[in-house]
C-alpha cells in the first residue's frame, strides 16, 4: 500500500474561486448573447424613487476582492451616492462554514437578503427550495447564453444573476519543472500537456529531480473536492454527471483507472488533512511543485509571496481537456418582503448595468465579465494568459441535484481510496458508493 502523507500545515487559508470549485457550461461559447432587455426589466427600478428607508442584508462568499472590507466599502459609497435610502449591511463568508451560517439562517426564518456565490448553491439548491426570488426580468442586456443558462433553475426562473466567471484549471512551477527537464512534456503556447502519459513523465522528472511532493490528492474535508474531480475525469476519460444534470456518472471504469494511476504514481501523494485551500498555499509557498486547483485569483491575491513562476494549465487529456468554468452572482432571498426585494433587486442592478460600475465590480472579483466589456482587458494582463483556457470550458455540472451531498460524497471516496489497495477495482467499488449516494440526494 502507498505510504500515506499528512501534511502538518499553519497556513493561512486562501480561497480561489472555487475554489477551484468545478464548473462548466459544455461548448461554451461565450459570442453568443442574450435576447436585448425588455422594458419589464427596466420597470424594477422602482427602488429608486422609494423615500422610505431600507435597510437590506448581504452575504457575500470569498470572491476575490468581495469579503475585502476597503473594496466593499468603496463599491458600497458609490451606491448609496444613488440611492441614500438604501442601507446594505454586508457579512463576508468562507468555504469552510458558510453554508453552516446560510442554512442557518434559512430554518430561523432570518435568510440574508443577498447572497453573492455560484449556481450550485443559489440555482440548484436554494433556488431548486423555492426560496430565492425570479431575477429573469433584471438580467442585464448581451449577458452571455450559456452563462444565463447555468443560472436558471429547471423552472425556467434565473435564480441568480451572474457577475463575473472564470475558466478553473491547474498550475505548475514552471522554474522547477525547466530545471527538471520536464517541459518537453507539455505546450506553453497552449497551456496543455501533450498527453496522459506525458503528464505522469513530467511528475517523475520532478519527482527524480529531488522533489518528494509534486503534487497532491487533498481530501480533508469540504473543499477537498474542487479540482480533483476534473483532473480525475479528465486523466480517465469519464463523465462526472450526465448532460441532463440529472444524474452522477462518475463511477466508471475509465475514472477509477485514473485515479489508480494518480495513485500509484510517485510525487503524487493522497493528504486526508488539508484541502484545496491548504494546498494551494503549499503550491504558493513550493513545498508543492503543482496545484490542481488553480485560476488568475490565485495568482492575484498571492502575487507577493510567489518566488517563482507560475505556468497555468489544463488538465491532462487525451482528448480536449474539460475544464470547469467558475460563475458568480447575486441571488435574491424570499423573505416575504416586497420593499427589501426591490432595495435588493435595486442594489444588484446598480452594480452590472452600467459599463462603468459593472467594470469596477469584476475588477473587484478578479475574474472576468459575463458580456462584453470594452476596455475590460486592459484591467489585468494576466486575463489574456489564462484566456486560453477558456475555449476548453465543459459542463456546469454543479447545478445536478444533490451537489452539495454530492460533494461530500466525493471527499469521503478520496478518503476511502487513500485508506484502500489503490487497484482500480477497489477505487471503483468506493466510487460507486459513492455516486449511489449521491444520486438518491438528487432524486430527492
Amino acid at each position: 500500500m502507498k505510504k500515506i502523507v499528512a501534511l502538518l500545515l499553519a497556513l493561512a487559508l486562501v480561497v480561489s474561486m472555487a475554489a477551484c470549485s468545478a464548473t462548466e457550461v459544455e461548448e461554451t461559447q461565450p459570442q453568443t448573447q442574450a435576447p436585448a432587455q425588455t422594458e419589464a426589466a427596466a420597470g424594477t427600478e422602482a427602488a429608486e424613487t422609494a423615500d422610505a428607508p431600507v435597510e437590506i442584508s448581504l452575504w457575500t462568499y470569498p470572491i476575490g476582492k468581495w469579503t475585502d472590507e476597503a473594496t466593499i466599502q468603496s463599491l458600497l459609497a458609490d451606491f448609496n451616492a444613488v440611492y441614500p435610502n438604501i442601507t446594505v449591511k454586508v457579512e463576508y463568508l468562507d468555504y469552510t462554514n458558510g453554508d453552516d451560517k446560510v442554512n442557518t439562517a434559512i430554518e430561523g426564518g432570518q435568510a440574508p437578503d443577498i447572497v453573492m456565490e455560484g449556481p450550485e448553491r443559489l440555482v440548484a439548491n436554494w433556488g431548486a427550495k423555492g426560496l430565492m426570488v425570479d431575477l429573469s426580468d433584471i438580467v442585464p442586456e448581451g449577458t452571455y447564453e450559456s452563462v444565463i443558462a447555468s443560472c436558471t433553475g429547471t423552472d425556467g426562473a434565473v435564480y441568480e444573476l451572474p457577475v463575473c466567471m472564470i475558466t478553473h484549471g491547474m498550475a505548475i512551477n514552471r522554474d522547477v519543472f525547466e530545471a527538471a527537464g520536464a517541459l518537453q512534456y507539455l505546450n506553453e503556447e497552449t497551456l496543455t500537456w501533450n498527453s496522459v502519459e506525458d503528464f505522469f513523465k513530467a511528475v517523475q522528472a520532478v519527482y527524480d529531480a529531488g522533489h518528494e511532493y509534486v503534487g497532491a490528492i487533498y481530501c480533508g474535508g469540504q473543499g477537498g473536492d474542487q479540482g480533483t474531480r476534473a483532473l480525475i475525469t479528465n486523466i480517465g476519460g469519464g463523465t462526472y454527471a450526465n448532460a441532463e444534470h440529472t444524474a452522477y456518472t462518475y463511477a466508471s471504469q475509465e475514472n477509477a483507472e485514473g485515479l489508480a494511476k494518480l495513485y500509484a504514481q510517485d510525487g503524487i501523494v493522497f493528504d486526508t488533512a488539508i484541502v484545496a485551500a491548504d494546498a494551494i498555499q503549499n503550491f504558493v509557498n513550493g513545498t508543492f511543485q503543482m496545484s490542481f486547483c488553480w485560476n488568475i485569483n490565485d495568482e492575484l491575491n498571492n502575487a507577493d509571496a510567489l518566488g517563482f513562476d507560475v505556468l497555468p494549465m489544463a488538465f491532462p487529456s487525451d482528448t480536449t481537456p474539460s475544464l470547469q468554468m467558475g460563475i458568480w452572482g447575486f441571488g435574491v432571498f424570499d423573505n416575504g418582503d416586497e420593499a427589501k426585494i426591490e432595495a435588493a433587486k435595486t442594489f444588484i442592478q446598480f452594480m452590472s448595468q452600467d459599463d462603468a460600475q459593472y467594470t469596477k465590480t469584476v475588477e473587484a472579483t478578479n475574474f472576468t465579465p459575463v458580456r462584453d466589456l470594452p476596455g475590460f482587458e486592459t484591467v489585468n494582463p494576466l486575463i489574456t494568459e489564462y484566456s486560453a483556457l477558456d475555449p476548453m470550458q465543459g459542463d456546469y455540472y454543479q447545478v445536478t441535484l444533490g451537489w452539495t451531498q454530492a460533494r461530500t460524497e466525493w471527499w469521503n471516496m478520496l478518503q476511502r481510496v487513500n485508506s484502500s489497495d489503490g487497484s482500480a477495482e477497489a477505487i471503483l467499488a468506493e466510487m460507486q458508493t459513492a455516486q449511489d449516494a449521491s444520486n438518491a440526494a438528487a432524486a430527492g
